[in-house]
């Protein structure tokens, strides 16, 4: 049963294999054909749907590490050097393969989707938010504005931050040199990392170049701790109705 967030969209876990063929059927849609992987079976997944339908609007997965020692079973692992991260001593989650339906432009979708990490994240301690976040297409240049405003305002500390292990990236940090302009910058943020540097997220400085997605991705960290208040708050109002979180 989907337990309402807002009065159009509710957020559970996925429990059977029908959940879990809607959620590689959306994926498939929005990531070049992605059909799942190793990852898939040793995470929880997420599903936003609409309450009046029952149609799936958005799903997300999330591997749940103890601390940084275990960085090493990421997603994220395989793309950036991440030995910096090995460091951090909370619990952490990397949400993954996160997907709204391109039909459907309704922004509370995107808040139920996180007032559902947030509930997570409460219910287990969460101390640190990480993953991939995706820009459509390989080419660079159309997001030249976004990623000036990440190299300005958002790259990760240096006491966290990525460093280069994938053969095909963009190091936008050191090759970029113009002023963004920020609304052209903020017309192509992806949605999901606008909401990231929202609530006080970073970035690696370089963005992978992933052709088997057809994305560009920049690794992505929130942690906990420097949230706004005022936007945990809000997450916690929303979350209070979602679905239980077990240890």
């Amino acid at each position: 049963m989907v337990t309402p967030l807002t009065p159009r969209f509710g957020a559970r876990l996925a429990t059977s294999e029908a959940d879990f063929a809607a959620a590689r059927a959306l994926r498939a849609r929005v990531f070049h054909g992605d059909r799942g992987d190793r990852f898939d079976a040793i995470c929880r997944h997420v599903l936003v749907e609409d309450s009046l339908d029952g149609s799936l609007v958005c799903c997300f997965r999330m591997l749940h590490l103890e601390n940084g020692t275990e960085i090493g079973r990421s997603y994220s692992a395989q793309y950036y050097e991440l030995s910096a991260l090995s460091q951090f001593s909370g619990p952490m989650v990397e949400m993954g393969r996160f997907c709204v339906d391109p039909d459907r432009h309704d922004p509370d979708i995107l808040r139920v989707a996180w007032a559902a990490m947030t509930a997570y994240v409460d219910a287990r301690g969460v101390e640190m938010l990480f993953g991939c976040s995706s820009f459509t297409g390989t080419s660079a240049r159309a997001y030249y504005d976004a990623f000036a405003l990440l190299k300005d305002r958002h790259l990760a500390p240096k006491c966290w931050l990525p460093r280069v292990k994938a053969p095909s990236v963009f190091k936008f940090a050191a090759r970029l040199r113009r002023k963004p302009d920020l609304r052209a910058a903020q017309a192509v943020m992806p949605p999901l990392l606008r909401t990231y540097l929202l609530m006080g997220g970073w970035v690696s400085d370089h963005a992978v170049i992933d052709d088997q997605m057809n994305t560009l991705h920049v690794f992505t960290g929130l942690e906990i701790s420097a949230v706004p208040p005022a936007r945990a708050r809000l997450l916690r109002s929303l979350a209070g109705e979602g679905p239980v979180f077990h240890h």
